[in-house]
């Protein structure tokens, strides 16, 4: 039970810290200047780079279904167990958009419109417009990439040290890239707890999140497994 609670607890700052970004300081308030886009990959960076070190030791700091899914299919976790960080995961960003929700609520004319708390998405309104497809491949290359890092360094060949930095440094790389085009998700929760909240096409559009994220993560695994994880 405690590495599903430090799942939970890592999710949930996740959400937290790297939604909060977006949806609070990412749009420019009468008070201060919005952080952007470099600010908010940043956030979602170093968001994973903190629990990576305070939780690491626990569950290993997946925070990421796509992650634990990689991870199981590269011969790294027992099925009982990712079965049980999945779930944990995915009450932990539900619990952090929550958190965020009630924030927002207490800002002055707070309204809940499209994709709202951060929500991914894509299409017609959607920060870049990028249909469809452009939005699918994306996802799935960039968790493809995000599976592969996570699957060196913390193997045999890599830094263990270090992993942590070098994850955080990829997260906030790939936000850098596709925040245009769907606002980055490459994590099924990170999607789901906003989306839970926001309704209307955020919710409509969540399947994507799902299905690329995971499509990616099995691909890179089974690439590490049988390309790089054997003799």
């Amino acid at each position: 039970m405690k590495k599903y609670l430090a799942e939970c607890v890592g999710t949930f700052s996740l959400v937290l810290f790297g939604c909060g970004a977006a949806s609070i300081a990412g749009a420019n308030l009468p008070a201060i200047n919005g952080i952007g886009l470099l600010g908010i990959a940043v956030a979602f960076g170093f968001a994973v780079v903190a629990m990576a070190y305070a939780i690491g030791g626990i569950s290993g700091c997946h925070v990421n279904p796509a992650v634990t899914i990689g991870v199981l299919v590269a011969g790294k976790i027992e099925i009982k167990d990712a079965i049980g960080y999945i779930v944990a995961q995915c009450l932990g960003a539900i619990l952090g958009a929550g958190v965020l929700y009630l924030i927002k609520t207490g800002q002055p004319g707070f309204t809940m419109g499209e994709w709202a708390l951060a929500s991914n998405g894509w299409g017609e309104g959607y920060l870049g417009g990028f249909n469809t497809l452009s939005a699918f491949v994306i996802e799935l290359v960039m968790t493809f990439l995000f599976i592969f890092v996570i699957l060196a360094t913390t193997s045999k060949f890599g830094n263990g040290a270090m992993a942590g930095l070098a994850i955080g440094v990829t997260l906030m790389l790939i936000h850098l890239v596709t925040i245009p085009v769907t606002g980055t998700s490459v994590n099924p929760a990170r999607s789901l707890g906003p989306a839970l909240f926001a309704g209307g096409k955020a919710l409509s559009q969540l399947w994507l999140f799902f299905v690329a994220p995971i499509a990616g993560a099995i691909l890179s695994a089974l690439v590490w497994k049988f390309g790089f994880d054997k003799e």
